[in-house]
């Protein structure tokens, strides 16, 4: 009897090997399938990492290029300001320069001396503005003196009392005139004149 169970308990020969053997080769397949998951991990990873990196990029430049336009808009600005400042300071100069002109005063050295001045401010950017008989411009002119014409069909400057000077758009000084407006009752005679005209032209054509 004893004999009988040891025998029927007893495993083949090799049996224990080819089961070692056997996980033996699926242990490496199995490594290689985990090792390539974490590879395939670690490169989508990396490759999110590039892109927050990238954009962290593009934003910065595009802040300090913002940053550049900014400070250079600024430092037009400023010497903008600057240089009006100076030129408002030298406009009674150049208003007595311009008045000497006028009354044919500017001669000599002093005449050197004017042109000289009055050609800096120009190259700094002054600009002369006001003619006479120009339409009153409100932004441009300063009115301080008015009358009534009957050679007029608009509001006109008719006398320059001081020239405007500008630089660029920044209006340093606005230019002071005297304004001369229709007579009152004079559009509506020019229109009735119109009319009356036209009327006989009308019956002019009817005659024939």
């Amino acid at each position: 009897m004893t004999e009988e169970k040891t025998t029927g308990d007893a495993k083949e020969p090799g049996a224990d090997s080819a089961a070692k053997a056997e996980g033996a080769a699926e242990a490496p397949e199995a490594g290689a399938s985990g090792a390539e998951g974490s590879a395939a991990k670690e490169l989508a990873e990396a490759r999110k990492g590039l892109a927050e990196r990238t954009a962290d990029l593009q934003r910065l430049q595009a802040e300090y290029q913002n940053y550049r336009k900014r400070v250079e808009r600024d430092r037009v600005t400023v010497r903008e300001i600057a240089v009006a400042a100076l030129l408002e300071n030298l406009l009674p100069v150049l208003d007595d320069i311009g008045r000497a002109r006028d009354h044919d005063e500017l001669t000599g050295g002093f005449k050197s001396v004017g042109e000289s001045l009055e050609s800096v401010a120009s190259k700094l950017g002054l600009q002369q503005f006001g003619k006479q008989g120009e339409p009153f411009d409100p932004q441009l002119h300063e009115a301080l003196m008015h009358s009534y014409s009957a050679d007029v069909t608009e509001t006109t400057c008719v006398q320059i009392l001081q020239p405007g000077y500008k630089i660029g758009d920044r209006i340093i000084r606005p230019a002071r005139v005297a304004v001369a407006e229709p007579e009152p009752g004079a559009a509506a005679d020019a229109a009735d004149a119109t009319d009356d005209a036209a009327e006989a032209k009308g019956d002019g054509g009817d005659e024939d």
